[in-house]
């Protein structure tokens, strides 16, 4: 996970992506996660930045997910 620092500015950093990951939730109620990544793939450098910025959310409680219907839910 890059954090904002010396060596890497904010927007490069994880957490400058995690408004780009709950805009599109804020539209959208819940989403599988696969049609997320294809929604915002294009602002992410690669697959492993975005599920870091999940995982963050994820963790944070700023989004959940539900294992029945296998959709990623805005939490918040």
């Amino acid at each position: 996970m890059k954090l904002p620092n010396k060596l890497f500015s904010y927007k490069e950093s994880t957490i400058s992506k995690f408004p780009i990951i709950l805009n599109e939730l804020v539209e959208k109620e819940y989403i599988t996660i696969y049609q997320l990544y294809l929604n915002v793939s294009s602002k992410f450098d690669g697959i492993t930045e975005f599920l870091e910025s999940i995982e963050c959310l994820y963790v944070l409680g700023k989004i959940d997910y539900d294992f029945k219907l296998r959709r990623v839910i805005y939490a918040i």
